[in-house]
């Protein structure tokens, strides 16, 4: 993941600065105008059957793979199957009942960050319309950007329709790429994580089209699952994580062989329902000899036992650090 600055507003277009055209636009307004025209689930939009594969592009052999499937006619009637190697899942949403099947007890983040990529775009809308933002207006052709950076989250649109480019926030990063009509929609058919150096994930759709009748047999519900069987995680602010750990062990940074000594990183870390760390992603360090080092410490931390209304869940945080170590050998200097 890309370590993001914490500043309060930086806000770019490469073809509206060239040309000269500063025209500004409400940020909520273009968030929403980028979701109207891609996100498949909007209510009201075509009943569609989607295929989907997920690959590590860098490194095809690895198990971030899956396969996703689903038929969805409205956010009340859709069925979704996910198939990997980490978890095998069937998703039923019909009316009220909800039926979850999972072969595995953990859903992994990088999964999740896709998954979600694929069907709600931008899940932090309900939050950028309460924002008093403005960004350049979107303009120009493909290859332009109109890009707002606003304290954690960065978000960039593309060419004069305003479609989302990339998005970037700790714990959910996505880029957008190889838009196709679908009915009413634009759809990016080629989704893309880079969650460290040297790995990049990609989900690809590589069928969608508009579903026929639904067949009542797919939605079928005889017994809903019950919540403490289904697999949800929360995202939740450090502070909250750091009073479930079980160990906090003090870390004694190793010495470096560049400069800077002292500063700041940052982790993402996503725990199982049983309180166990499963993921470690780099969120920045001032010093990157130090990010391997943090992520296998962190790895090793233990905490209570998430919960939601009673429920145990899985939990994501990002956690930040001060580092203040020494170069390598530089004792040994005269």
């Amino acid at each position: 993941m890309q370590f993001v600055s914490m500043v309060l507003l930086i806000l770019s277009n490469t073809s509206a600065i060239a040309a000269g055209d500063v025209q500004k636009i409400s940020l909520a307004e273009v968030a929403n105008n980028a979701i109207e025209q891609s996100k498949l689930t909007l209510p009201g939009s075509a009943a569609f059957h989607l295929k989907a594969t997920i690959t590590e592009a860098t490194n095809p052999d690895s198990e971030y793979k899956a396969e996703i499937e689903e038929y969805w006619f409205s956010n009340e009637k859709w069925r979704r199957t996910i198939r990997s190697p980490h978890l095998a899942q069937t998703l039923i949403v019909n009316g009220d009942k909800v039926f979850e099947k999972n072969d595995g007890d953990y859903y992994p983040w990088w999964l999740t960050d896709l998954v979600t990529a694929v069907f709600d775009p931008l899940p932090m809308l309900e939050q950028l319309r309460q924002i008093n933002a403005q960004i350049m207006k979107p303009s120009g052709g493909e290859n332009s950007s109109s890009c707002s950076r606003l304290q954690s989250l960065v978000l960039c649109f593309k060419s004069a329709r305003g479609l989302l480019g990339n998005v970037g926030t700790p714990g959910y990063h996505a880029t957008f790429k190889d838009y196709q009509t679908f009915k009413s929609k634009q759809v990016a058919r080629r989704i893309i994580i880079d969650p460290e150096p040297g790995t990049t994930i990609e989900a690809k759709i590589i069928e969608l089209t508009e579903a026929g009748s639904a067949d009542d047999g797919l939605f079928a519900i005889q017994q809903p699952t019950d919540p403490e069987q289904r697999l949800a995680s929360v995202r939740v602010s450090e502070e909250t994580a750091r009073k479930l750990l079980l160990n906090a062990p003090d870390i004694v940074w190793p010495t470096v062989g560049k400069n800077p000594v002292s500063g700041r990183l940052a982790v993402y870390i996503s725990v199982d329902k049983g309180g166990h760390v499963r993921e470690v992603w780099p969120e920045g360090s001032d010093n990157s000899d130090l990010e391997d080092f943090a992520r296998d410490q962190v790895g090793k931390w233990q905490f209570k036992p998430a919960a939601a209304k009673g429920v145990p869940v899985q939990m994501e945080t990002e956690l930040t650090f001060t580092f203040k170590t020494k170069l390598a050998n530089s004792e040994k200097k005269p």
